[in-house]
């Protein structure tokens, strides 16, 4: 039997039998369109349905009492093959919606994912006076009327990006009031470089009851400075280049973060009047100026969403090709790929090819700010690791909370042993050796490497903690069953009987 729920809001009905229960669903606020198996009460699978009642033709039979608990049930060991649609950059994604709120005029954006993390951006937009819509991948926004300088404290609170609209409500405003981030939990991220590189541009800036409130210092525009940041941070360097570029006079940001979707913004920020030299380099020099025009912009293909499925394929010795993906932006993940055996090839300017070599021995990875070995990638890589020959050593020197996977990697078989920030991982002719068992995602990378983990190991892996996947992958599991794995969206439904 199958259910469909529709869109948001939508209040709707759907009544099915299962087994001698009648059911009636109310008031779906599944996010968009999702048809799911079903083959009983406690395994009935849905999306975000909100309070629903269990009923036979009598009368109540039960009320569901919490949110419903999805997973993925993962029945490892077959190959991937075909291509793979890869989404619009979701770090990308973030912080260009977030820099909207720079220009006076309506912007048209593309490749735009449909995350729950642009969903919270969205609505962070949204509470300050944007108008947002979406038509596929395509966004428009309208920020000419900016009715409030303080966004959603609940929207806010789901997703660190949100911090970044501090730079464009300071920048454009003069002034704002920005609830303090949300996010996944990988250890401490500090906004102490945001607020003191604000300050840097003459903003007085001051943290309480969990609120950064920011002021110009004269009252109307911020004012170019200096700023040498201290770590190369990709958030900061964000949130900084978005106040400079409509301060007086020019900023001059040095030890800035080099990755792809730093760049990606400054282009989509220059394709709206902004003048920024520097992209690429760990150097910007910003030229303010009075204000910024609208623009069509498309940002960059996510390369964190490309680097995953390069792993997934090398996890279950498959080939598989995919687009639009830009090599150069994962050079140093394809250099380790093809170092344990792997065969990479580039069919045109923006796509993959990957194959497995005869067979892959284990290499040893130091994650560092691009254009080092991606963080993001680090929890995927190890879990690769596992299923290679020989022994490997993964150091983390980005988050030193991005380590908490390993112990549903255990749980799993993995033998890896963890001290600080660094990591052996012994191959699976060492003592790893994957099978199924019940893990938890405890964020969004940890999660896609348990995925690929369940693809690879013996037997079925449930996978819960999904909401994090979700976060920043579009489509996953769909675009893993394109590909031939055996994956499926379940989730239970929790009742509390009630006598008729």
């Amino acid at each position: 039997m199958y259910l469909l729920f529709c869109s948001a809001g939508e209040r709707v009905e759907h009544e099915y039998n299962l087994g001698h229960v009648m059911m009636l669903l109310l008031e779906s606020s599944a996010s968009s369109c999702h048809r799911f198996q079903s083959t009983s009460v406690h395994g009935l699978a849905v999306r975000n349905v909100s309070p629903a009642e269990i009923r036979t033709e009598n009368g109540v039979l039960g009320r569901r009492t919490e949110r419903l608990t999805e997973y993925f049930e993962i029945l490892g060991g077959n190959r991937l093959s075909g291509h793979v649609s890869i989404s619009g950059a979701k770090n990308s994604a973030l912080a260009v919606l977030a820099g909207a709120l720079c220009s006076e005029q309506e912007l048209n954006l593309q490749m735009i994912p449909d995350l729950h993390d642009i969903h919270s951006m969205v609505q962070v937009l949204q509470s300050v006076g944007a108008k947002v819509k979406r038509s596929g991948a395509d966004v428009t926004v309208d920020a000419s009327e900016i009715s409030s300088l303080e966004p959603c404290s609940e929207a806010s609170g789901k997703l660190r990006a949100s911090f970044f609209v501090i730079g464009a409500l300071l920048g454009r405003k003069g002034q704002a009031v920005v609830p303090l981030p949300g996010g996944c939990d990988i250890g401490a991220r500090p906004i102490d470089l945001h607020v003191r590189g604000l300050r840097a541009l003459g903003a007085q800036v001051d943290v309480r009851q969990g609120k950064v409130y920011a002021t110009a210092l004269n009252g109307k525009r911020l004012t170019g400075g200096r700023f040498h940041l201290d770590f190369p941070s990709v958030g900061a360097t964000e949130t900084l280049m978005m106040a400079a570029a409509l301060a007086d006079g020019e900023t001059v940001l040095s030890n800035v973060a080099r990755e792809p979707e730093v760049i990606d913004l400054a282009q989509f920020l220059i394709s709206c009047g902004a003048k920024i030299v520097g992209l690429g380099t760990s150097t910007l020099a910003i030229q303010g100026v009075e204000k910024l025009h609208g623009t069509d912009y498309r940002i960059i293909p996510d390369r964190i969403e490309t680097g995953t499925f390069l792993i997934a394929a090398a996890i279950t010795r498959s080939s598989i090709s995919m687009s639009p993906a830009l090599p150069h932006h994962l050079a140093a993940v394809t250099e380790k790929l093809q170092q344990i055996g792997c065969k990479i090839q580039q069919p045109s300017s923006d796509s993959l090819l990957i194959s497995p070599g005869r067979g892959l021995s284990s290499t040893s990875v130091t994650t560092s700010p691009h254009p080092g070995f991606p963080t993001d990638l680090q929890p995927q890589f190890m879990t690769l690791m596992t299923t290679c020959t020989g022994r490997s050593v993964i150091e983390e020197t980005v988050f030193e909370g991005r380590m908490r996977h390993v112990e549903q990697l255990r749980k799993l078989g993995a033998k890896v042993m963890v001290n600080k920030s660094v990591a052996v991982v012994y191959g699976r002719d060492q003592g790893s050796h994957l099978r199924g068992v019940p893990v938890t995602a405890t964020d969004l990378r940890a999660g896609a490497a348990l995925v690929l983990a369940g693809l690879a190991a013996d037997g079925t892996t449930h996978v819960e903690g999904i909401s994090h996947i979700d976060r920043g992958y579009e489509l996953f599991d769909h675009k893993l069953r394109l590909l031939g794995a055996r994956i499926e969206r379940r989730a239970t439904l929790p009742v509390e009987l009630m006598t008729l």
